[in-house]
Order: structure tokens, then C-alpha cells, then sequence
């Protein structure tokens, strides 16, 4: 498609808006985006495309005009796939920021405005995911410093002097703006929280920040994103802020968004609940011993102002916060308006509700609980001077009075509260929210009253329209309640609603302080526009303003959590609807059941009381037959003992006759009626067997082959063990003839050596006895008994040496022996095949 062409057909439709005309139109820019969609590299299409587009919008559109600005939102809207977040946001100053500003605009071009922004704040994919973070940065400095601040007294002052066509375009474009981000915020939660996290860190935009976020988790859709908060910076940077800050308005707004968040925490983040339980019990102990602030006198002026401060501070001193933090405190929302402490109690009965345990033991020892906890303090001194123990003690013990004791305290203590599982684990959040509010003994009270209303009787004697009852009655304001359901139901809804008869002026009593307020006497409003206010009326004025925007802000706060409230509640009395509906059907069935079984009971029982009277009459008729057969039984016996006596004569003379015969053919009859009992059942067994007898003799053939073949097999194998055994045999016998040569070796170096020490002892005699002959000449007796002695000895020692020698023959001779069996068995070792031959044929195969 032409570039051209479009270009054309949307100028014609700018030109003169026509919705026949602009349907035609959106089909041709679906037909461009599918063509850029196709196209590998439509950057240059694109690019062309979005230059034609910027000349056609400053030429042609009227920044006036409703109709154009919708037709150029309904086109950028349907080139949203192709174009990039810096297109996209380039024309949020010329396009997006004026239809977000802009009251009259309709409905779906709104839509498609916010659609528009979110999806460039999401394209984190491409190449601009810089530009998308400054986009960010950017839409949330505009919700918190261009849009209307509720908090703020110079925005209050400057709201009431606008007209109504501008406090409609300011209302709608903080309501736009708070639109878009809470849609990016439940599609991009990390992106989205980060961005609060970083603007968190200003204190003036604390309290803008927690009323954003009492919106985004008011949200139907913020559940899936609960465990992502609950792990985020964001919660830890908010927890301190109630912890630190001195402002009564943020911490009664970040209790009652925590009240809205602990249920969700506790069903998609329980273990990081668990980890932010200390410091939510520190919290806790904080906004039940917060400190009323008085407010400041109107004609006191900064003196007084600042000298109550200073006598604040040297009342009640404030804790310092260490410098590592990097902490900003924020002392006051609302300067010169009374501080009321915030309320503790939906804060304290869900704490009690989710870790009932761990809140009392909190309760009894804050410092040591906090301390156990390995919590370190955010002040400069540490938990015991940080925590009056006292105070918290006495100021939690009429919440503690007026709670119902919760089964837990009896069943866990708060070590195994923390490490079993919750008995909330599989409650919604719903339950959680509505069982934690019953804990409350007045939210009990109403439900029981609520379950049994209590109608009072009328008396007589009681006049409502007297005279002194009138007077006593304070006077009231009238108000129809079905003006204020309409009302709500309006505002409720995404029509455009028009508000008829606005109030010109603040009303004239708005600056009259009431008997009971601390603001004595009223001061008179000028009633000329140009009249100038006294300082100190001026002065009064800037904190009335500041009280009430207070109070409306803490009113809102309360009615959306009422309405929270409200919407869990819904939900939780559907689903105790749904399962009373399921009770019913159950206990229906089950009594339809229960009338089926009686119905079938009784026709049982009427059977059965019918087979009992049949059952007795059988009884009756067969208890006459059997007198009958008794008399006639006796008879027979009579009859039948007297044959038994005339038997008995018979068989006293039969029986001595044949006792013996008898005996001797019963014992044969028993022996044949065996011997033919056995007969039988061995040719019964025969035929069975037959089949398996003729089996038996092919197993048998079969198995005197195997059984041949297994001794051939066994006479090998035997020759084979054989020739092992006589192989260990030869190599012990081996072994052994090796070790006898070592030991005859040895014997025979003992022999040489004894032979050589007998050859010198020979020679050591020999020359003794030539030394005995020489000395023996002299003296002839005693050399003949010396030659017999020597001689002797001489016999001895040759008989000693031929033993020796013939032993040194013989171990010789064995040793060549066994020299020569050695080299014999080395052969024959050598010779035979060893046991890794190769496998012989089995006999099996040949049979």
C-alpha cells in the first residue's frame, strides 16, 4: 500500500470526521501494519510513515477539536504493533498528554490513549529500553508534582480558585494518569515498583506514593503481582517510612495499606511475610504508643508555631536515625493541624489473625523479641531505649481485652508457628481478611446481632416528640440516603458524569470553629473578592484547610478500605454460599438416600414377616407329623427288640461255632478286597501312566546316551584332573627335590669342611704321633701304650672318615638323580598343552 495514499485518506478524514470514513480508514492502517509486519526491514517504511503522519497532524488537526483528536488517537492506536516506544513517545507533549488532560473526551478514545503509554512503557525488548526508563521517571514526576496533591495546602488554595472547567481537566488528568500507571503497574509489577521505590526516597512524595499504592492493590488483577512485592525493595523502604517518619497521616495510610496487603502476602509470599514479621511487630508497637501533636493557635502566628515545636521536642524528645541509613524523616504532612495517632486495631487483628504466637511473645518482651530476631535498630541507641515496654504493655492490653483468644496460643508457641505450616496455607484472601476482622469482639458482636436482630418493644410511657426530648437532641442534618447510593454508584462507574449545581465558594461555616474544636471563636469571611484577609484570618484559613484536607484524605483512605473490606467480604460470603448450596445438595441426597433405604427396609421387613408365618406353619404341620412317626417308631422298637432277643439267642450258639471261620474269611476277605483294591488302582495308575511310561523309556534311552556321553565327558575330564593333579604332584615334588638339593648342597660344604678339619687333625696326630716316636725311644713302655692309644683313635677316625665319604658319595649320587628327574619333568611340562588350549569336540555331537 502507498504511503501516499494513507496519507490522503487520513487527511480527507481529519478534514471532515466521519465514523463510516474512519472505519475505512483504521481498515487501510491494519492493512499497512500487516504489510510492515511482513517485510523483513520496514524501518525505512516506517520512518517515511511517521514523518507524513507528523506533517499531516501539524497541518490539518485543531488542537480544539474533540473529533480529530480522536481519529488520530484511533490511528496511532492501530499502528501500535510497528511503531517503537520513541515514536510512540514523541507524541505523548503533541497527542497522549492533552486527551489524557482533556474531560470530554469519549471513553474509548481515552482508552486509547492509556493504551498507548503503557505499551511504550513496556517495550523493554528493543533498543529503547533507556528511553522507556526516562518515560517512566518522567509520567511518575508528573503524577506526583503536576497533578493535583491532595496533601498539599498551596494546591488546596490554588483549587479553589479555579473555575470548574479546570478543576475538571485537573481531576481528569490525575485520574488518567493514576489509570496508566496502576495498568503498568499489573502488567510490569518489577518495573512498576521500582520506579516508586526510587521516587520513594522523597519525603514530600511519601504520602502521594502510599495512596497510589492503595489503588494499585485495591485492584482486582494485583494478586498475581503480590509475590513480586513481597521480595521488592519497595516493601522494606516502606516499612521504614512507617518505622521512621513522624507523620501520623503516612502512617495511618501505610497501616491501612499494609491491612490490605498482609492477607495477599500471606497466600503468594508467606516466606517473605515471615521475614518482614519483626519489623511489622516494631510498627506495630509504634502506632499503638503514638503521641497525640496539638495544633498550632491561629493567632499565635510563627512564634507560637515555633515555640510549640520546641517544647514538643523537649517533651518528647525524637530517636535518631543512624547515618548509614541515608534516611530522610518526615516530620508532618499537614503543618499546624492537631496529629491524631493513628488506628492500630485492623493492623493488630490481622498480625493476631496470620502469627497470633509470635505477636504476644513480641508483646511481652518487644526488645528481646526484636534482638532474637537478629534485627539490628534503624535508631542510634539500641531496642531497650528505643521501645518504652511500659507503654506498649499498657496500650496493648485493651486491644489484646477486646480480641477473642485464637486456638493457636494453646496448640503452637512462636518458634513452631514460624516453622510448620500456616493453617491459613490453603485460605484465599478473602477468608484470611474476613476471619481476621471477626477476631474483633465488636465485628463479632454485629455478626451475631446480624445473625439474631433483637427487636426492642415500644413503651407507652416513653414521648419522643416532647418538649424536653427535642431539646436535648443535638440538630441534624438531613441526608437522603438513596441520593448518596446514586451518587456512588455514579462515580463508581466509567460514564461521564456531570455535576449540576457546584458550589461557587467555600460554604460560609466551613471557618466557624465548632464548641469542641480547639480553634475557639469564629472569624468572619470577607465577602468581596478584592477584601483582603487579616495574617492571622489567613493564617487560620491555611490550617483549616490543611485539618480538612487531613480529614478527607484519611476519610478516603478509610472508605476505600471499607470498600476493600467490603469486596473481600463479598467474595467470602459467595464462596460460604456456594459451599452452604453444596451442604444442602449433599444432605438432600443424602436424605434421599436415607428415604430410598427406609422404603426398601420396609419392604424387606414386610417380606420377611410373611416367610416367618409361612415358616411357622411348615413348623406347626411338620411338629404333628413327627408325633405321628414318634408313636409309630415305638411301635417298630418294641416289635424290633423282641426279634433282637430271639437273634440274640441265635447268634450266642452260631457265634462259638463260627468264631474262627468267621475271623479267618474276614481276614481274607480284607486281604483280597485289598490285594483287588490294589490290583485296580495300580492298572487304573498303569493306564494313566502308560504315556509316561513310554516317555520315560525315551528319557531313558536318551538318558543312557547322555549318561554315556557324561562318563566319556567324566573320563575326560578325569584324565584332565588326573594330569593336573600329577602336574601339582611333579611341581611340589619339584619343589621339594630343590629344596632337599639346597639342604644336601649345604650338608656337603658342612662335610668338606669337617672332612678338612678331620685331614687336619690327621695331620695334627700324624704329627703328634712322629713327635711321640721320636720321645718314645727314650722311654719304650710308655710309647707302646701311647702308639695303642693312637692307634685306637687312628681306627676311629679313618672309620669316621670312610662313613663320611661314602655319605658325601651317596648324596651325590642323589643329587645327580634328582638333577636328571628335574630335567626329565621340565620336558614333560613342556611337551603337554596347558589349560588355555583349544576345546576338544563333545562326545554329545557324535552320539
Amino acid at each position: 500500500m502507498a504511503i501516499s495514499n494513507l496519507g490522503r485518506q487520513l487527511r480527507f478524514v481529519l478534514e471532515a470526521p466521519d465514523a463510516l470514513l474512519l472505519a475505512e480508514l483504521l481498515v487501510l492502517v491494519d492493512g499497512f501494519v500487516l504489510e510492515c509486519s511482513s517485510v523483513p526491514d520496514s524501518h525505512d517504511i516506517r520512518t517515511q510513515f511517521e514523518e507524513e503522519l507528523q506533517a499531516i497532524y501539524d497541518d490539518v488537526v485543531d488542537h480544539s477539536s474533540l473529533l480529530q483528536k480522536e481519529v488520530a488517537l484511533a490511528v496511532l492506536y492501530h499502528l501500535r504493533p510497528i511503531f517503537p516506544s520513541a515514536s510512540v513517545i514523541s507524541w505523548f507533549d503533541l497527542l497522549l498528554r492533552p486527551a489524557l488532560r482533556e474531560p470530554k473526551l469519549s471513553t474509548p478514545a481515552v482508552t486509547h490513549a492509556k493504551e498507548l503509554i503503557v505499551s511504550a512503557l513496556q517495550k523493554n525488548g528493543e533498543n529503547f529500553s533507556e528511553i522507556a526508563g526516562d518515560f517512566r521517571r518522567r509520567l511518575m514526576d508528573l503524577y506526583l508534582l503536576d497533578a493535583f496533591n491532595e496533601t498539599s495546602s498551596d494546591d488546596a488554595l490554588e483549587w479553589a480558585e479555579l473555575n470548574q472547567d479546570q478543576k475538571e481537566i485537573r481531576t481528569c488528568w490525575k485520574s488518567n494518569l493514576e489509570d496508566v500507571l496502576i495498568k503498568f503497574g499489573m502488567e510490569q509489577p518489577y518495573d512498576f515498583m521500582t520506579e516508586l521505590y526510587i521516587h520513594f526516597s522523597t519525603p514530600s512524595s511519601r504520602l502521594q506514593i502510599l495512596t497510589l499504592l492503595h489503588s494499585y492493590i485495591s485492584g482486582t488483577q494485583f494478586e498475581t503481582a503480590a509475590n513480586v512485592l513481597g521480595s521488592h525493595p519497595l516493601i522494606s523502604r516502606v516499612l521504614c517510612s512507617l518505622l521512621l517518619d513522624n507523620s501520623s497521616t503516612v502512617c495511618t495510610t501505610g497501616l491501612t495499606l499494609f491491612v490490605k496487603l498482609l492477607p495477599m502476602l500471606a497466600v503468594h509470599a508467606c516466606e517473605d511475610l515471615k521475614i518482614l514479621l519483626p519489623k511489622l511487630l516494631a510498627i506495630l508497637a509504634r502506632a499503638i504508643c503514638w503521641k497525640k501533636r496539638r495544633g498550632l493557635s491561629a493567632a499565635g502566628g510563627d512564634l507560637d508555631a515555633e515555640l510549640d515545636r520546641e517544647l514538643a521536642k523537649e517533651a518528647n524528645p525524637p530517636l535518631q536515625i543512624r547515618s548509614d541509613l541515608d534516611w530522610n524523616r518526615l516530620d508532618a504532612t499537614f503543618n499546624g493541624t492537631p496529629s491524631t495517632p493513628p488506628n492500630a486495631r485492623p493492623f493488630f487483628s490481622m498480625l493476631y489473625y496470620l502469627y497470633p504466637c509470635n505477636v504476644l511473645r513480641f508483646l511481652r518482651g518487644p526488645a528481646l523479641y526484636l534482638e532474637a530476631n537478629s534485627w539490628q535498630s534503624p535508631f542510634t541507641v539500641n531496642w531497650d531505649q528505643a521501645l518504652d515496654e511500659e507503654r506498649i504493655r499498657k496500650k496493648s492490653e485493651p486491644l489484646i481485652r477486646e480480641h477473642m483468644c485464637h486456638p493457636l496460643l494453646i496448640w503452637r508457641d512462636a518458634t513452631s508457628e514460624l516453622s510448620a505450616t500456616e493453617f491459613w496455607a490453603k485460605y484465599d484472601v478473602s477468608r484470611i481478611a474476613s476471619e481476621a476482622m471477626l477476631l474483633d469482639m465488636r465485628n463479632t458482636a454485629l455478626a451475631i446481632r446480624a445473625q439474631a436482630p433483637v427487636e426492642l418493644p415500644l413503651r407507652d410511657d416513653l414521648d419522643l416528640s416532647s418538649e424536653s426530648t427535642r431539646s436535648t437532641i443535638p440538630p441534624q442534618s438531613s441526608v437522603s440516603l438513596q441520593d448518596m447510593i446514586n451518587t456512588s454508584i455514579a462515580l463508581k462507574s466509567s460514564a461521564d458524569v456531570a455535576i449540576i449545581q457546584p458550589a461557587s465558594q467555600w460554604p460560609q461555616n466551613l471557618f466557624t470553629s465548632a464548641p469542641s474544636s480547639p480553634l475557639k471563636g469564629s472569624i468572619p469571611i470577607p465577602r468581596d473578592q478584592d477584601e483582603e484577609l487579616p495574617s492571622h484570618v489567613a493564617s487560620h484559613v491555611t490550617h483549616t484547610i490543611s485539618g480538612l484536607q487531613r480529614e478527607i484524605l484519611l476519610l478516603r483512605n478509610e472508605l476505600n478500605f471499607e470498600l476493600w473490606l467490603s469486596r473481600e467480604n463479598t467474595k467470602h460470603i459467595g464462596r460460604l454460599f456456594q459451599e452452604r448450596i453444596l451442604t444442602k445438595s449433599a444432605e438432600a441426597e443424602r436424605q434421599g438416600w436415607c428415604y430410598n433405604k427406609l422404603r426398601k427396609y420396609r419392604a424387606q421387613v414386610i417380606a420377611l414377616e410373611g416367610e416367618l408365618r409361612e415358616h411357622k406353619q411348615q413348623a406347626s404341620s411338620a411338629k404333628n407329623k413327627y408325633a405321628d412317626w414318634n408313636i409309630e417308631l415305638q411301635k417298630k422298637l418294641s416289635q424290633f427288640r423282641e426279634e433282637k432277643k430271639s437273634l440274640i439267642k441265635e447268634a450266642a450258639a452260631l457265634r462259638s461255632a463260627e468264631g474262627e471261620a468267621r475271623a479267618l474269611f474276614t481276614a481274607q476277605a480284607k486281604l483280597l478286597a485289598e490285594a483287588t483294591k490294589q490290583v485296580f488302582e495300580l492298572q487304573t495308575q498303569k493306564k494313566e501312566n502308560q504315556h509316561k511310561i513310554d516317555r520315560l523309556k525315551d528319557y531313558e534311552r536318551q538318558l543312557d546316551q547322555h549318561v554315556k556321553m557324561q562318563r566319556l565327558w567324566d573320563r575326560d575330564f578325569a584324565k584332565f584332573n588326573q594330569c593336573m593333579e600329577e602336574m601339582a604332584l611333579m611341581r611340589n615334588q619339584f619343589k621339594q627335590m630343590e629344596m632337599r638339593l639346597e639342604s644336601y648342597e649345604k650338608t656337603q660344604i658342612a662335610m668338606d669342611d669337617c672332612a678338612r678339619g678331620s685331614r687336619r687333625q690327621v695331620q695334627t696326630l700324624e704329627a703328634r704321633l712322629a713327635q711321640q716316636k721320636r720321645n718314645n725311644d727314650g722311654s719304650p713302655h710308655q710309647s707302646a701304650l701311647q702308639i695303642a692309644a693312637f692307634a685306637s683313635e687312628k681306627a676311629a677316625l679313618n672309620k669316621t672318615n670312610t662313613r663320611l665319604k661314602e655319605e658325601n658319595v651317596e648324596l651325590r649320587e642323589e643329587i645327580e638323580e634328582m638333577r636328571a628327574m628335574v630335567e626329565v619333568l621340565k620336558g614333560q611340562h613342556s611337551g603337554r598343552r596347558g589349560l588355555v588350549s583349544e576345546p576338544r569336540a563333545s562326545p554329545i555331537l557324535y552320539v
